[in-house]
């Protein structure tokens, strides 16, 4: 399975992105797709993850109710809404899939999120 992030970049703190992960290739296989972060000098953090097909979600606990992840299946994209950005949410985002639930076999590209205080 190929992956391709994109939507990031820099917005001011209280603002709103949406990042898109593509998925190409076997994408048959995929049962949970996941959005992790990881900001300089920091271990890398889970965000979200969503189920392929049954739409059950996850977030990590400094992201919820703040952030919501979805899914376009028709397209073959996940979709992670960010909203009420907050400085330290400032990270490489990257999307991953995996053929189990909240495992990870296959990994994107990352791409940037900027919060400005």
């Amino acid at each position: 399975v190929q992956l391709q992030a994109s939507g990031g970049g820099l917005v001011q703190a209280g603002g709103s992105l949406r990042l898109s992960c593509a998925a190409s290739g076997r994408t048959f296989s995929i049962y949970t797709m996941g959005w992790f972060r990881q900001a300089p000098g920091k271990e890398r953090e889970f965000v979200a993850a969503i189920s392929w097909s049954g739409g059950s979600t996850f977030y990590g606990d400094s992201v919820k109710g703040r952030f919501t992840i979805s899914r376009d299946n028709a397209k073959n994209t996940v979709y992670l809404q960010m909203n009420s950005l907050k400085p330290e949410d400032t990270a490489v985002y990257y999307c991953a899939s995996g053929k189990r639930w909240l495992t990870y076999d296959d990994w994107g590209q990352g791409t940037q999120v900027t919060v400005s205080s």
